[in-house]
């Protein structure tokens, strides 16, 4: 399996990181005085970006060094179920996008969960619907209250 990818697309993410970076310093700080300002969030998601990125290039060559020593350890051909698994995720999360503003935030975030959980293991589905109902509620409660943001909640017919 070719590893030229995965280091490619790690370095396209990393130089995206440090552009997130340089932008999210450039945000203006909090007008209160707060320590948390606006630039926070994007400043700590472009560093977890840049992060991530130099793992993924790192994990790619060291098994790409590991298959010119020892050869190929596993096939590179995705199975049929794994390619089925991948367009049903993909469609569920077309159709969260589609969805969220018509029918809301709680109801398109559990369905995505349910359909996401039920895709990669189709066992326990009480715990599915229970982990899936918890998320979106928590979610909705702590963006919305805690954090005075506005989610699109439920429909208005």
């Amino acid at each position: 399996m070719s590893y030229t990818f995965d280091k490619t697309f790690s370095i396209i993410l990393l130089a995206l990181s440090i552009l997130f970076i340089f932008q999210a310093t450039q945000i203006s700080d909090s007008a209160y005085g707060s320590t948390v300002g606006p630039k926070i969030f994007p400043l700590g998601l472009g560093i977890i970006l840049g992060l991530l990125s130099l793992q993924l290039f790192y994990e790619s060559w060291k098994k790409a060094v590991r298959e010119r020593n020892t050869g190929p350890t596993t096939s590179s051909k995705i199975s049929s179920t794994e390619l089925k698994k991948f367009l049903i995720i993909l469609g569920s999360a077309l159709a969260y996008v589609f969805f969220l503003e018509k029918i809301g935030y709680m109801i398109t975030t559990f369905l995505f969960l349910c359909i996401s959980f039920q895709t990669m293991e189709r066992t326990k589905l009480i715990y599915s619907i229970f982990i899936a109902a918890g998320f979106s509620l928590g979610v909705y409660y702590l963006f919305t209250s805690l954090l005075g943001g506005s989610l699109p909640s439920f429909p208005i017919f």
